[in-house]
């Protein structure tokens, strides 16, 4: 049976504050490095970094063989203590990671080992790459592989070493609340889709949809006779509502975090209403989380006031901050500021003008509140109730799919999606769209009602 070697750190600087971990697999017999991989993780806790990198290595371990057994080996008392089972865990955030961790592997294949730090240099060298990466980019994900580690190749940042191809959670938001460019959606990224990721995970969804000529030796190894999808458990599933028409929304105006802050129009509380009905008849909805902004609260307390459930709020779902540009139609900013739409539109690191949030800080805060979100959810059906930029960039993230796939999604007012996340790590989405509980709407608001989706901030 083969044995590999795993090395995990994670790290904060701020405990909580800006983190990342990073992970080495390593073959037991002749000590060769199989993997390594790192990733920015927005802002959490160490020791939740901790066990975010401990996962990262014994799934890439999984991924090269299924049926090893495995090592681990980091400088943490609390994690090796705990997944030993001589250690109590109590802290709520680390009880589910930890869980996650157990059931990778059946029990008795992993066994742990603490180290000081001064073993452990490699994991601890990636982490804080991640946390430079995060720290000047607003995102880094990087995936190494054997090919790669021995042609000394190095990935770029959301990058796996098969494929080229994004990889995982973290990345930013494209400017995809702009326009469409009418093209067909990403061949790779709808390929993605259709793959189990209970099975596959984030790194083999980005391998699988390229030719096998050009996969890494470690990513066309066939697994194991009689391998096939573990029990993952039930994932947290997010119920993903767009909030309900603004009197700017059928305007098409910029309306982000930095504005007016509109309450929702009467069409908008009608949507809402319609909403609550259809959650209602489904009787799925454990939870309500909403974005800070009036009327994503508004949305998020007419359906909660149906199903008899309390709206927490969470910062990280708030819309962008779209600066001066905030109550303009995109036409009076092409006129007034044509330099700085061009290059917003161009790069996801510019900010819109008069100091706005750019579509990579949205993305990094997005992610770093759905890796709270999952934690704390893990198991249950939550509604989210947001704006189209995180929701967009939820989705986005959760297919591994580039920035400009956002050009290409449509998201009504009112609309649902769903994302579910699994103990390793996959997601899978299922894309509603649907605003088929609107439809008892009537006369000449109901004709002026639909949207294209694709303006910012609505």
């Amino acid at each position: 049976m083969r044995e590999f070697i795993v090395e995990a750190d994670g790290g904060s600087r701020g405990n909580p504050g800006p983190a990342g971990y990073g992970c080495v697999v390593a073959d037991a017999a002749t000590g060769q490095t199989l993997v390594e991989a790192a990733e920015y993780l927005g802002v959490v806790t160490n020791n939740v970094a901790e066990y975010r990198g401990l996962l990262a290595g014994l799934r890439a371990a999984r991924e090269l063989d299924p049926s090893a057994t495995v090592h681990v080996r980091m400088d943490s008392k609390l994690v090796i203590e705990q997944m030993s089972g001589r250690w109590k865990i109590k802290h709520p955030d680390m009880k589910p990671l930890a869980a996650q961790a157990a059931r990778i592997f059946p029990p008795g294949r992993v066994t742990y080992e603490w180290i000081p730090r001064e073993r452990n240099k490699h994991a601890d060298r990636l982490a804080n790459e991640a946390m430079d990466g995060g720290a000047s980019e607003g995102a880094y994900v990087v995936r190494r592989e054997v090919a790669d580690l021995a042609q000394g190749r190095v990935a770029e940042p959301g990058e796996t070493a098969a494929s080229g191809g994004a990889i995982g959670p973290g990345g930013a938001a494209g400017p995809g609340e702009v326009t469409a460019s009418g093209e067909a959606a990403d061949t790779r990224a709808a390929q993605a889709v259709a793959i189990d990721p209970r099975v596959a995970g984030p790194a083999a969804d980005a391998r699988a949809a390229q030719p096998s000529s050009t996969r890494s030796p470690a990513a066309q190894a066939a697994p194991a006779p009689g391998w096939g999808p573990p029990d993952m458990g039930d994932p947290a599933t997010f119920v993903l509502l767009r909030h309900g028409e603004t009197p700017l929304t059928p305007q098409k105006r910029f309306s982000g975090s930095g504005g007016s802050d509109p309450s929702l129009s009467d069409v908008g509380r009608e949507q809402a209403e319609r909403v609550a009905e259809a959650l209602d008849r489904r009787g799925t909805v454990q939870a309500i989380v909403s974005s800070p902004l009036a009327r994503a609260r508004e949305t998020a307390q007419i359906v909660a006031a149906r199903l008899g459930l309390e709206v927490a709020v969470e910062e990280g779902l708030r819309e962008t901050d779209f600066g001066a540009w905030e109550g303009l139609t995109f036409a009076e900013v092409r006129e007034r500021h044509p330099d700085d739409l061009n290059a917003w539109l161009a790069d996801p690191h510019a900010a819109p003008t008069g100091g706005g949030e750019s579509f990579a800080a949205t993305g990094a805060r997005v992610a770093a509140a759905r890796d709270r979100l999952v934690v704390a959810y893990a198991g249950r059906t939550v509604l989210l109730v947001s704006h189209v930029t995180p929701i967009k960039t939820l989705v986005r993230l959760a297919l591994g799919a580039p920035p400009e796939s956002l050009f290409r999604m449509e998201l009504s007012a009112a609309s649902l999606s769903a994302v579910a996340y699994y103990a390793d790590g996959a997601a899978s989405v299922r894309l509603f769209n649907d605003t088929s509980h609107l439809r008892r709407l009537t006369g000449p608001q109901a004709r002026t009602r639909p949207q294209t989706g694709r303006l910012p901030g609505q």
